[in-house]
């Protein structure tokens, strides 16, 4: 059953907020950052990106990099612009992105549930991403950035969400990409402890973006849960920051490919191995979108094209096999093109689909790639399946959006 609790969140004021919070570390790189911290001291990037309070070039894993991070955590609260609240609570966070709006319960998720699975996760984790998010949790104490959960739709948790909603929200604001994030605290006693309930008759939660943060704040955790001689359990460090929502508030968008040659072959003899299993159907030069499970969209050579997974391509009872993306990893970039490892191979890129098809179509006619493929969006039932049965996810499956804006609200790991 999911252990969670409410923490004394570290967070900026209200008028502060816009100044303050910031895109994840892991969606941008230093250039960029650097850019949009630009005349912005409050931005949150100088903690989850101090590489650009140093000169452009500075490796980003540097220790004196690690160490500005904590001395800019300890600045930004001497100065007000983050403050821890006096009281534990838990708190709502909405997105809200093309007029839809999802809502997320923000919990301190407990470490033995990630180290004993009841924390499910469908990814793969690299152990360097792992030891350098470690580092900023181990030198700030803290837990910066949250984690993106998805738990089991739960009737009382969705009324509780209405109910707090209705109020004025702590934070309201449009980030510049567009999209809307709004904050509300909960400070009512009984519903703090009816949460707490709620979440402890839930038997899994699921990882839904963060694996390598997850990994290294339970580790974290548990590594000074092993230093403590008088460790007891209920410590603040054996917790860590998530926002956690119902399962069918959220929507994978797809994630796509793009290859650069065709592997020697012509864009006649690509479509004729297509064809052995795949039902091909040109759509002439307007863009085609992927319309169902096991169909996809190409682009090649100007032109698009629906391809339909035959009967026998897939397996519908195998939680891997009937994937889009193992259909295509298998049968058009291992077998066609001789693409076997998707995580390393320099010849294949991955979009995701919050950029749209147009941006497929842009990096083929440019003559950077040679050919592009769209698969329909993984959704959120397969990704729990997968989760389930103990397999893991394929890479680049999944793609979520929007992002979890950082700075709201921050964990402490000492309360």
């Amino acid at each position: 059953m999911a252990k969670v609790k409410p923490f004394r969140g570290v967070r900026p004021p209200r008028e502060m907020v816009t100044e303050v919070a910031s895109r994840p570390y892991d969606v941008l790189n230093s250039d960029e950052a650097r850019a949009e911290a630009a005349g912005n001291p409050k931005s949150l990037y100088h903690i989850i990106k101090p590489e650009i309070d140093f000169p452009v070039g500075t490796d980003e894993h540097d220790p004196r990099v690690y160490d500005k991070a904590v001395e800019n955590f300890h600045a930004f609260q001497d100065k007000g612009w983050l403050v821890q609240d006096e009281k534990e609570h838990y708190y709502i966070y909405a997105q809200t992105m093309d007029g839809r709006t999802q809502y997320g319960i923000v919990i301190a998720a407990n470490v033995d549930d990630y180290m004993e699975q009841r924390i499910k996760k469908h990814e793969l984790t690299r152990r360097d991403k792992e030891e350098d998010r470690m580092k900023h949790v181990r030198v700030n104490d803290a837990n910066i950035e949250p984690v993106f959960f998805a738990f089991p739709d739960n009737a009382a948790l969705e009324q509780i969400i209405r109910d707090v909603t209705q109020g004025e929200p702590e934070y309201d604001f449009t980030a510049p990409d567009g999209f809307g994030h709004h904050f509300w605290v909960i400070d009512d006693d009984a519903t703090i402890q009816k949460i707490t309930e709620e979440f402890a008759k839930i038997p899994y939660l699921y990882i839904a973006d963060g694996h390598h943060r997850t990994a290294a704040a339970a580790l974290v955790g548990a590594e000074k849960a092993k230093a403590n001689p008088n460790h007891r359990g209920d410590e603040e460090y054996n917790y860590f920051l998530a926002v956690a929502f119902p399962a069918s508030h959220l929507k994978i968008i797809d994630y796509n490919r793009v290859v650069k040659d065709l592997n020697g072959l012509t864009p006649t003899q690509f479509l004729d191995k297509i064809k052995e299993h795949f039902t091909v159907e040109p759509k002439g030069t307007e863009i085609y979108h992927p319309q169902h499970l096991h169909n996809f969209s190409l682009y090649l050579d100007g032109q698009w094209y629906s391809l339909t997974a035959k009967e026998g391509t897939y397996d519908d009872n195998d939680p891997i096999g009937v994937l889009d993306v193992t259909i295509s990893s298998d049968l058009i970039l291992r077998d066609i093109l001789g693409i076997t490892d998707l995580r390393s191979d320099k010849r294949i890129d991955f979009v995701g689909g919050i950029r749209g098809l147009e941006e497929l179509k842009r990096r083929v006619d440019s003559g950077e790639m040679a050919m592009a493929l769209a698969l329909y969006p993984v959704s959120m039932d397969q990704l729990i399946n997968i989760a389930d049965t103990g397999n893991i996810m394929p890479p680049k499956t999944t793609w979520f959006e929007p992002k979890l804006r950082s700075g709201l609200v921050i964990h402490k790991l000492e309360s």
